[in-house]
């Protein structure tokens, strides 16, 4: 019985807090428990304007109207305290950019229900997190607390950083003779633009480590890092120099990068 009882408790705060089922329900369209109406009924008291047993011009002039629908007499005055009931939670989506994700930011999002919320995002949010604001959901029956509001987090893939775990990798291109002879390049991190050395002979497949340049520290997490992966990238244009040099530079100094099996 009681189960009974709070299954329809939670019907009438799901029309209670719902702007369209309540005008549906002031209409004669749907129960006390959210069913549609039968259309037999519809004819039978149609045209009867205020008569209609479920017509009021003027919503509702307290909860009881609904709860008197559901438990079978109408409460009177002050009845609707024996009524509280938690508001129902809501649900949401919102799309973060990969950068806002791991540095933290703030949002104003408009939720389901038409109310615009400012969001503290906090830096390191993965995909698929859910945040949860507390009292942000539907308001609740009598004087019971509102529901939460759950906010699930679409992050934006970016077009050079991959998270991994709390490390974020980088593809660098570098110079042939970056590569070669060593020196100081400048790398793009997800706080900004870092200087780093290249070791001479280096080679594309290497990669080097930006200790705590990943995602931010946060309470219990350390702050990852940034894994560059190198990648070679020869002149796009022909050089008589370069093609002279490096004919001559083989005759003496060949190598096989393929193994030493070559057909």
């Amino acid at each position: 019985m009681a189960e009974e009882t709070f299954k329809k408790i939670q019907a009438a705060n799901d029309i209670l807090s719902d702007p369209e089922k309540r005008r549906l329900y002031d209409a004669g369209a749907i129960d006390a428990e959210g069913n549609e109406t039968q259309r037999g009924f519809y004819r039978e008291y149609a045209g009867t304007g205020d008569a209609h047993p479920y017509h009021s011009t003027a919503g509702f002039e307290d909860i009881s109207d609904l709860f008197s629908d559901l438990f079978g007499a109408r409460a009177q005055p002050g009845d609707t305290a024996e009524f509280r009931m938690r508001g129902g939670d809501i649900r949401y989506a919102m799309e973060i950019p990969f950068l806002e994700a791991i540095n933290g930011s703030k949002k104003r999002v408009t939720m389901p229900d038409g109310r615009a919320l400012d969001i503290n995002v906090p830096a390191g949010l993965q995909n698929g997190q859910i945040l949860r604001l507390r009292g942000q959901g539907n308001p609740g029956i009598g004087d019971a607390a509102p529901g939460d509001a759950y906010v699930k987090i679409d992050v934006t893939p970016h077009p050079e950083f991959d998270r991994r775990g709390n490390d974020i990798h980088l593809e660098l291109a570098i110079a042939l003779h970056e590569a070669v002879l060593g020196g100081k390049v400048h790398v793009p991190t997800v706080g900004g633009t870092v200087a780093m050395t290249v070791p001479a002979s280096s080679n594309t497949g290497d990669t080097l480590r930006l200790k705590g340049k990943g995602v931010p520290a946060a309470a219990g997490r350390k702050a990852g890092d940034q894994i560059v992966t190198l990648k070679v990238v020869l002149p796009t244009q022909s050089d008589d120099a370069l093609e002279s040099f490096l004919a001559e530079w083989a005759k003496t100094n060949a190598y096989k990068p393929r193994g030493t099996k070559e057909g």
